[in-house]
């Protein structure tokens, strides 16, 4: 079964150069991936501004412990759910039809968020979960089924196809950022008559034409990916998949249900639960599914030795992951947070939303993602291999954080820094980001057995998630801790992590059994 599971659902590319030397069908999981980061990264650019903006300005006027902790468990449990969207993908719908489901349920939780109400708000936030949960894993599944297990171009897809995301992540702070935050902007609506303070939600409904422009460009780009992702992973018989169908389709009707029950409670204020009580419970959520998880994984005989040696790989990967997201995704908050109060918001004399700095990483990315594409395939066997590349981005993602310690204490003394400060450290991220996060998405779908390869790409998407969580815990420590400690703290993590990852970097390749 792992053989025709190998090969189920793969187009013939070894001859198909027609995008810049890569097959047709990476364009369509491209541009899709460009418009799903468009609207993710848009919204996600003023996420904790608009959480912590006071009620008079239009924002929800939470706390900023209270709205980090949101803002971690938020994205943390964007990535959680690809577990459960690569086992429905794997198992029931494939990941053509997966990557089709979540992109409707992103773009209606985004339509939801333009509506200036608290319900609409955590509406959206659940929709845009669970949607990203079936797109996210299975959509770079399908970019790893273009190409063949030995295929010398396939590191050089994974780069091209991120460089994809990243443009979207450019573009989309740009727009929304505009919308959210610009006072020309604001100034516009008022005199259109309309309440300045809706700009936030302008901007949410932008995520969300952004996100349905992306559905249109996969639907009509579809033909060019062959029989890639088309179906599930064939089942030991009809009869089998009929059952792990119904099973499922019961399951998922019964979690309907008690949503919608929680749901109308909450509406009509029979029960009440404070955003502290649920990001405190999640925490004990994620801690409960990682265990859950690796002790099924390893627990289960049906392994072969080579097979064993490269899941204890994966399970190392999901760690040094966990612990580089934990540090760059602060991103969002601690960064954001210092852009917004610490930061010079201008250049050549323009002020411009801080926002916008969410969109450097990916312009970086941008610049950057060539070369690195270029380098690995330069290299060819010659290249370090990928635990190598991983204590690189460690190391990387930690000095970004050191060099924002002398700005730190600039900031102390109540003044502005230099928006080069943060430009710098994103710089950083940037080269630390291309060293893992390509190399790990393509790791992922040449190390898991081929007939859990869509539940393994969600182990990679879970430490992101672990990473995400912990990365909003550390956010909350942004008034209570003095930033220059705070800075060096999270810059040694990751630092010591990336010395002690290139430590065992030969021991690790070895693990992998052949896989470069």
């Amino acid at each position: 079964m792992a053989a025709s599971t190998a090969t189920a659902g793969m187009a013939p590319t070894s001859s198909d150069k027609s995008f810049f030397g890569h097959p047709r069908g990476l364009s369509t999981l491209f541009f899709s991936e460009m418009w799903e980061r468009f609207s993710y990264y848009g919204m996600r650019g003023f996420l904790i501004l608009y959480m912590t903006a006071p009620v008079e300005m239009g924002g929800l006027g939470l706390g900023t412990a209270t709205g980090a902790a949101i803002y971690g468990t938020y994205t943390s449990m964007v990535y959680l759910l690809s577990l459960p969207g690569g086992w429905i993908a794997d198992r029931l719908i494939g990941q053509r039809k997966a990557v089709l489901y979540g992109g409707i349920l992103i773009a209606s939780g985004h339509f939801s968020l333009a509506f200036p109400a608290n319900a609409t708000f955590y509406l959206g936030l659940i929709l845009i979960v669970f949607g990203t949960g079936l797109l996210k894993p299975n959509i770079s599944v399908i970019v790893g089924q273009l190409y063949s297990q030995k295929d010398i171009r396939r590191d050089s897809g994974f780069s091209i196809f991120y460089m994809g995301i990243n443009l979207g992540a450019f573009i989309g702070p740009l727009i929304t950022g505009l919308l959210a935050q610009d006072e020309g902007f604001r100034g516009w609506l008022g005199s259109m008559g309309m309440n300045p303070n809706s700009s936030w939600h302008w901007a949410f409904g932008a995520a969300g034409v952004g996100m349905t422009l992306g559905l249109i460009q996969y639907v009509l780009g579809s033909r060019h990916l062959g029989e890639a992702g088309l179906k599930p992973s064939p089942a030991s018989s009809p009869e089998a998949f009929d059952r792990l169908k119904k099973k499922s389709t019961m399951w998922f009707a019964a979690a309907l249900v008690a949503m919608a029950v929680v749901g109308a409670a909450l509406a009509n204020g029979s029960i009440t639960i404070t955003p502290e009580e649920v990001t405190g419970g999640y925490r004990y959520v994620l801690i409960a599914v990682t265990l859950g998880f690796f002790g099924w994984l390893f627990m289960g005989n049906q392994w072969t030795k080579e097979e064993r040696g490269r899941l204890w790989v994966i399970t190392v990967f999901f760690v040094a992951a966990a612990l580089f997201w934990s540090v760059f995704e602060q991103a969002g908050s601690t960064l954001n947070l210092f852009a917004d109060r610490s930061t010079d918001n201008r250049i050549f004399g323009y002020a411009f939303p801080s926002s916008w700095f969410q969109s450097l990483n990916a312009l970086f990315i941008v610049m950057f993602a060539p070369v690195f594409a270029w380098l690995w395939v330069k290299l060819g066997e010659s290249q370090p291999a990928s635990p190598v590349k991983f204590s690189f981005g460690l190391i990387g993602v930690g000095l970004g954080f050191l060099v924002l310690i002398p700005a730190a204490q600039l900031a102390a003394s109540g003044g502005l820094v230099s928006p080069l400060w943060l430009s710098l450290t994103y710089l950083l991220h940037t080269w630390a980001e291309l060293c893992l996060s390509p190399v790990g998405l393509s790791s992922m779908t040449k190390l898991a057995p081929a007939r859990i390869v869509s539940l393994m790409m969600g182990v990679w998407f879970l430490g992101a998630s672990v990473g995400n969580y912990l990365g909003g815990e550390m956010a909350g420590l942004y008034e209570t801790m003095p930033l220059q400690n705070l800075f060096g703290v999270v810059g040694l993590f990751g630092v010591i992590a990336g010395v002690i990852m290139l430590t065992f970097s030969g021991r690790l390749t070895k693990m992998m059994h052949g896989v470069k």
